[in-house]
This record gives C-alpha cells, structure tokens and sequence, in this order.
C-alpha cells in the first residue's frame, strides 16, 4: 500500500513539526536560524562559461544559470535529471530502450555522454548521473561549441550542462543523511570537509551514499552508490585540485518507453510497469579531474585541467510496441549490450586581462584534447524470425528471455566499435569600453574531429571522417542601467555527426555520421532588481538534421535536410520578498524541419514555477512547491499525432530544529501529488517513443550537522 502523506491535512503536518521548537532556547534559536538561512535552496546566476571562465551571468552575451547542492539535499533527487527539471527550459527523457536520461534544451538533444565534468567532457557518466557528487549543476542555453569545444556525442547543440564536484568549504563540514524514497528506497549518506594549514590553504572533502530499493514505479528497483574524494591547495599565485569519484547504479525493470503505430495509446495507471523483470541496467564508472592555476601576475593566469572516465556498463533492455490501442496488446523484445569506455580529456590555456588608452582587454588562447575509445557488441533476443514475444501494455504477463536472433561483436570480450579524437585552438578578446558598461567579445577556435567506425562483424575499419574547420564566435553585452544587461551572440559550430541506433531494421546500425556545422543567433537581457533577477533570451538554431531515409527498400539513419528551432525563453529567480524565493520560467520553442514538419517530442511551451516560504509564525519552518507544465507536442515524424499538454504539483516542507547545538533538518515532499498518469515526451532523434510521467512520490530525509 502506498504512502499517501499528501493528502494529511496541513495543519497536523504543521503541528507535528513544531513539536520540538517549543522546547528551543535563545541559543537554539539561532542555531536555528542560521540553519534555515543555510538551506535556502537559491539560484546562482552565473557559472563556469567554459574558456571565459568564472563569470557572473550580467558580464556574459550567454543565458547561464547554477542549482547548488542546496537543492539537491532539499529534493533528494535520484538523478541529475531530477534537478534539472527544476529548470524551464530543459526537460528530461530518456534514450533509445533503456536507463539512459538525455536531456531537451531548446528542442535539442543533450546525450548524457556529452555532460561536462569541471569543464571536461567524456569524464561523466554516460547513462545515469547520481547527483550526491557534486555541488553544482550549471545549465547553458544555446550552442557553447566555442566555450567548451565539440562535445564527443554530437550532441548539446541546444545548450550545455557543466557539474562541479565537491569542494572543500571554508567552514568545517561534518553531515548524515538518511531518507525514503517512493515504495521502499532507503539510503543514507555522509558528507565532510575541512581545511587545514596556517591560512586554510589545504582542503578535503569526503562524500559517499548509497540508497537502494523499490522506487514509486511498481516493481523497479535502483540501487546506487557513490563515493567522491576531493583535495585542493590554494596560496599564493599557486592553485591545485584533484577530484575522484566513483559511481556504481543498477537499475531492475526499469518502465520502458513505449513504441506505438498509427495511435497514441491511452495511458496505463501512474504507478505502472510494462517491463519484464529479467530486464536491468548496471553502470560502474572510476573518473576523476585534475586542476592546476598559476597568476603569472595579478592579471595573468596559466591553467591546465585533465580528467580520465574508466567505465563499465552491462544491460538487458526492454522493448514494447503497442500494436492495439484498445486492448493494449503489443509486441515486446530484448536487448543485450555490453560495453566499455576509457575517455580523457585535457585543456590548458592562458588569462590575462590589461588596458590600453582606457580600454580593458580580457584575452583566453589555449587548446583543448579530447579521446574516446567505445567498446560493445550486441544480441538481439527477439526470437525465431525477430518475431518478439506477445505482452500488454495494461496487464503485462511475465515471460522467458526470448532466445538470441542476431549477435554483433564480442558479447565476453567486446573490442572497439568506435575511436575519436577531438582537437582544437581557441582565442578569444572581450573588449570593455565605456567602463566596461560595454563589452564586446570575438572569439575563434579550430575545431578538428577524427572518428574512425569498426565493424560489429570482425571488427574492421568501416568509415573514418576527419574534418576540421575554423568556427567564430561574437558576443556583445550592454549594460545602459544599473542591474541591466543587454547582449546578442552568434556562434558557429563544427559538431561530430549522431550515431545509428542498435536497431535490426537499420540497414546501418551502429553507423556514425560526418560531423555538420550548426548556426545559432540570441539576442536577450538580464535585469537585476535587488535580490531578484529574470532573463529574457530569443534565439534562432539552425542545423542538419537526422531522421530515417528509405532507399532501395532499406531503411537507414542519416541526414534528411536542414532543422531549424526558434523560441523565447523567459526565467525569474530569487527572494521577491524576504522568506518568500522563486526560481520560475517559462519558454517558447517552434522547432521545425526545413519542409515545414514539426520536430517530434518538442514541446511549444514549457513552464515551472518553484516556490519556499520560510514561515514567520513557525521558527524553522519552510514550505515548498512546484508546478510543472508541458505543452503539447508532436509525436510521430508526419505530424499526424500530438500529445497532450501536461501539469504536475509537488509539495512539500522542510523543519529545522536544534538538537543540543547541531541543527538537525527534516524534509517531506510529495511529488505529482494528485497522482497524475500522463505521457511525459515523446521524444527521439531515430523513433518517436512514448515516455511515462513519474507516479505519486514519497520523499522524506533528515539530516544532522555536527
């Protein structure tokens, strides 16, 4: 029986949480107080902007915004996907047949390969990222090819995300965790830090977590844990870091995303699951970045980061097609893929900033590397003939694994399927003019990609693409007001070419394009009010794009025209008045194929609104709640079939009380809290599939400082 802690009349939630701040003193209160200011979960406006560096969002032609590690203790999310979609313009889905989030940004794909690690790419994990590592998620709209480089999957053309693990803080940290997710998710975490030294100039930071058990979807069980180590020096013109981490998720039945003919099927129950249970994802990932600053002088930097991914990762994926939509029958399938992925990446470059007859220069050169090795291999379990097997999407009966149809590769020891190498320069000069109320940036960078694509049968080389090309970038911001910001950017951009998915009716399964080169213009502004601050952005992207081409009665993956996306993106964040904070938005996007078609699973609208409100009659007290909404969107190729639009509410509180002189925090939130069932995207590059909104959710967790 499930949980249904929602539906308990606020004012005896209330009650039960003020219990203990009756017996608090004067010293408890303020314990209290500085807790609760503490966990204000707050936007940073600003971020890592790649090879322009640190910088607050007001000096960037960018839309760049932060959600600190505020957020993730306060939402317990499972994934890094969970504290993205507190983000309006990013909504989250997953890949072709298995637990693999990527994320839409401005109606483009973000692969989960081509998140970024302390500005490295290929350093993520590629599937599922457990959020308890880091203590940043920054999110970039629009195309970041000259801040960061080409990102190795092809893909983050609509906007970028960058995490930051962990650091030591200039405060000692000493935090345990424990909390409940959903039907029987149990987990604990740890979490410390100190700095040592006569100035503080050494830090550590320790962090770990595990949770394991049945989530809020019947039957699909997680278990992930995670334990990261991070050790910095910072004196003189001289700074170090060196962060590890490793990661280790298993995901049972997980709930499939659904393939459907010439009907959008109506939607199972919330809580339901059409996965059979032999199916299973296990990722294991060792990877790690390391950090080296010099100041050459007060405005004179040398830099070089480094980082290197190990990852392991085995899978029976589910498949299911709906073939009647009245009854729910369907035809379902298996797939097992084992495969490997050792990545490394460096970067260095130097910073300097001077001024010349009143004019500042800030100017980046430096060069970017980038290696990939992939190795996998695939079994198709479909059955004699492909026939698959017969199941329900409403009342899913349980069978055997179907037996192998078509292997390709190495299934005990799988050998490379795909190498690349990306290289590239960059220079950059903002030129600040006006005292800097005027900024101009231009900037280059070279990018060159070399991907060489084996045989699945043998091993051999199959296609090598090595391309390269110049690739500008211009920025401009004005600032004509105090708090205000103006800017416009066009960027272009050299990306590697998408990949085939693992598919039998693919003439070229596994096949990995010629790179393309992308477009985009932006014009926006960032208006500071106090303690509040909103964005406005309008942009245009334009690309090739990638679809089905049927040629001699063969089906394949590749290039069907040029893909454009236009839209308005508007965001609010911030204290609009004391104890009451917001982090809002809404976005606008028309996504379109160059014969007019619309691109399917991109939503017209997007909307989020997320709410805390520190209570001033109950010392220690905070509400929360959010509301997200999803537009309609198209759900097949030719347009004929839409999804419907979608809302969901969460809700929740948080409790903070002194026990003796630690603060101890109580958190309870509830998510979709009227039990929505809903089709959440309908989102895929290869085959529009149907993805199924999460259930009524459980969370609660409590935590002690010390």
């Amino acid at each position: 029986m499930k949980l249904r802690l929602a539906y308990l009349p606020a004012s005896a939630i209330l009650a039960a949480l003020a219990v203990p701040a009756a017996a608090q003193d004067e010293d408890a209160a303020t314990i209290v107080v500085t807790a609760q200011r503490d966990n204000a979960t707050e936007i940073i406006n600003g971020g890592d902007a790649g090879v322009l560096g640190n910088k607050p969002a007001e000096d960037l032609p960018f839309s760049i915004r932060s959600f600190d590690e505020t957020l993730i203790y306060n939402q317990q999310p499972l994934t890094i996907g969970d504290v993205l979609d507190n983000d309006p313009t990013v909504r989250t889905t997953y890949g072709f047949g298995n637990a693999a989030e990527q994320f839409v940004i401005r109606g483009f794909a973000l692969f989960g390969d081509d998140v970024g690690v302390n500005g490295l790419y290929g350093i993520a994990p590629r599937q599922l990222i457990a959020p308890e590592l880091f203590g940043e998620v920054q999110v970039l709209n629009g195309a970041s090819a000259f801040l960061n480089g080409a990102a190795p999957g092809g893909s983050g053309l609509g906007g970028s995300v960058n995490l930051k693990l962990k650091r030591a803080a200039p405060q000692d940290l000493n935090r345990v965790t424990v909390g409940f997710v959903g039907d029987g998710h149990l987990g604990a975490s740890f979490d410390t830090s100190r700095r040592f030294g006569s100035g503080g100039e050494f830090g550590v930071r320790i962090n770990g977590a595990y949770r394991d058990g049945e989530v809020s979807v019947d039957r699909e069980d997680r278990r992930t844990q995670v334990l990261g180590a991070a050790f910095d020096y910072d004196s003189g013109p001289f700074r170090a870091a060196l962060d590890l981490a490793y990661q280790e998720v298993r995901v049972d039945a997980l709930r499939p995303k659904v393939n459907f003919g010439t009907a959008i099927p109506a939607v199972p129950d919330a809580d339901a699951n059409y996965a059979q249970d032999y199916t299973f994802t296990e990722l294991r990932d060792i990877f790690g970045t390391l950090s080296l600053e010099y100041d050459l002088s007060p405005g004179a930097m040398l830099y070089a980061r480094a980082g290197a991914r190990d990852g392991r990762e085995d899978g029976i994926y589910g498949g299911i097609t709906v073939l009647d939509t009245v009854t729910g029958d369907a035809n379902g399938n298996a797939l097992f893929v084992p495969r490997t992925d050792n990545n490394e990446a460096v970067e260095a470059g130097f910073r300097g900033t001077f001024a010349t007859g009143g004019i500042s220069h800030e100017v980046n050169l430096g060069g970017s590397m980038n290696w990939q090795t992939n190795r996998n291999a695939y079994d198709f379990l479909y059955g004699p003939g492909f026939a698959g097997f017969a199941t329900n999407l409403y009342d899913t009966p349980q069978v055997a694994i179907p037996s192998s149809t078509l292997v390709g590769g190495d299934l005990d020891d799988p050998f490379p399927i795909a190498e690349s190498r990306l290289s590239s320069l960059f220079a950059s000069d903002t030129i600040g003019l006006w005292d800097e109320r005027i900024l101009l940036t231009g900037g280059l960078r070279y990018q060159k990609i070399h991907v060489n694509s084996f045989s699945y049968f043998g091993g051999g080389l199959d296609t090598t693409y090595d391309e390269d090309r110049w690739t500008p970038a211009v920025g401009l911001v004005i600032k004509p007001a105090q708090g205000l910001s103006l800017y416009a950017n066009y960027i272009e951009a050299l990306q590697q070419g998408p990949t085939a998915p693992i598919d039998p009716a693919l003439a070229n399964p596994g096949e990995i394009l010629a790179p393309r080169v992308s477009e985009q213009f932006e014009i926006g502004g960032k208006l500071a009010l106090g303690p509040v601050f909103a964005t406005l952005a309008l942009y245009r992207i334009e690309r090739p794009g990638e679809g089905l081409i049927t040629d001699g009665g063969e089906q394949r993956f590749g290039y069907i025209g040029d893909e454009r996306h236009e839209g308005v993106e508007l965001t609010l964040n911030g204290e609009v008045t004391p104890g009451l904070r917001l982090i809002s938005g809404l976005a606008f996007n028309n996504a379109e194929f160059d014969n007019g078609s619309d691109v399917p699973g991109v939503p017209e609208f997007t909307f989020n609104a997320n709410a805390e409100w520190d209570l001033p009659f109950i010392p220690g007290a905070t509400l929360t709640g959010r509301v997200t909404h999803t537009g309609e969107q198209a759900a097949n190729a030719a347009n004929t079939l839409t999804l419907e639009d979608w809302t969901v509410v969460d809700l929740g509180a948080r409790y903070v009380f002194a026990a003796g002189d630690n603060p101890v925090t109580l958190r309870l939130t509830v998510d979709n809290v009227f039990d929505e069932a809903y089709w959440a995207s309908a989102f895929d590059v290869f085959n529009p599939a149907l993805l199924q909104g999460a259930p009524h959710t459980v969370k609660a967790s409590a935590s002690i400082s010390f």
